[in-house]
């Protein structure tokens, strides 16, 4: 039975390889030590058996999963015959990500995709004069990776359409919902559309004009609450694109087009004022307050991923 390779042991990692997991789909952790390979291992079967089992019945001894020693980065594993495909999710480090990639480039079959979960580093980047940056491309995920649908296949400068459709294909297989990305471009598909609205929120509370707690609440209840049921597209489909179009012409020409962070972040930010991390953002968090909202958040996103199975 072929098998996915996962790079990484951290929380991406564990979530990723849980997503396979669930599916029966081999797995191979490779970490830079058994400790860690083991124990990420451990919390993705965890995962797994949380967000439902659809084949495997003992997660321990089962064929489907197995864990790699390794001893610096992941040179020990040689045992690529059988895998599938590759996702690295180790941590935002540039150079760390090229080495990897530089050693799958010259060990691993040629017919075998590599993907990349980086947030912010383009896989033109990471794969850049590599010999087999073809079958290279963006693998990004979203937290928590197990739950979350989304996985955008990137292509990179040098990326071959087969490659990225078997990739995409992949992750149908599994029931996550691949997006095809066709050009390496900053924050690729979902974070772009995210910073847009993110700056025209931000923009309006430097303003003065709205709280951060109206702004929740107006997308929230509002598109947001559509956006659950389909998305922007579809819904300007059934109400008319001749309604925005109409709209567009007095909104477009007032909307925010900063391009550094508005006064007010900045200020966040410099008073360490990171969020719920550091118990005070734009309003100060008590420890009860923090899990209430995260168990909340939980419940909140597993409802909406029922609602996403409606048929």
């Amino acid at each position: 039975m072929k098998y996915v390779a996962v790079i990484g042991t951290g929380i991406m990692g564990s979530g990723i390889a849980a997503g396979f997991i669930a599916k029966s789909i081999p797995v191979v952790i490779l970490g830079r030590s058994k400790e860690k390979a083991d124990a990420c291992l451990d919390k993705a079967i965890t995962l797994a058996e949380k967000i439902g089992l659809s084949g495997a019945n003992s997660l321990k001894e089962s064929a489907a999963i197995r864990a790699a020693q390794t001893t610096e980065i992941f040179e020990d594993w040689t045992n690529w015959s059988d895998c599938e495909w590759i996702i690295e999710t180790i941590a935002e480090n540039l150079e760390l990500k090229k080495a990897i990639f530089k050693h799958l480039d010259e060990t691993i079959p040629v017919h075998i995709p590599i993907g990349s979960n980086s947030s912010g580093f383009p896989i033109s980047k990471i794969a850049l004069g590599l010999k087999t940056a073809s079958r290279m491309m963006g693998a990004h995920y979203f937290m928590p990776a197990e739950v979350v649908p989304l996985v955008e296949i990137v292509m990179g400068e040098k990326t071959e359409l087969a490659f990225a459709e078997k990739a995409c294909q992949l992750y149908k297989a599994i029931d996550k919902k691949p997006v095809l990305v066709k050009k390496d471009i900053p924050g690729f598909l979902a974070n772009r559309i995210q910073h847009a609205l993110m700056r025209e929120a931000l923009s309006l509370v430097q303003e003065g004009i709205a709280s951060p707690e109206d702004i929740d609440d107006a997308v929230r209840y509002s598109f947001g609450f559509r956006y659950a049921a389909v998305g922007p597209m579809t819904q300007k489909e059934i109400s008319g694109w001749d309604g925005m179009a109409n709209a567009a012409k007095e909104i477009y020409p007032s909307l925010s087009n900063i391009t550094t962070l508005p006064p007010k972040v900045v200020q966040l930010m410099s008073e360490g004022k990171t969020g719920m991390k550091a118990g005070e953002g734009f309003r100060k968090w008590s420890p009860e307050e923090i899990q209430q909202v995260s168990d909340s958040y939980s419940k909140r996103l597993k409802a909406a991923f029922d609602v996403l199975n409606i048929e």
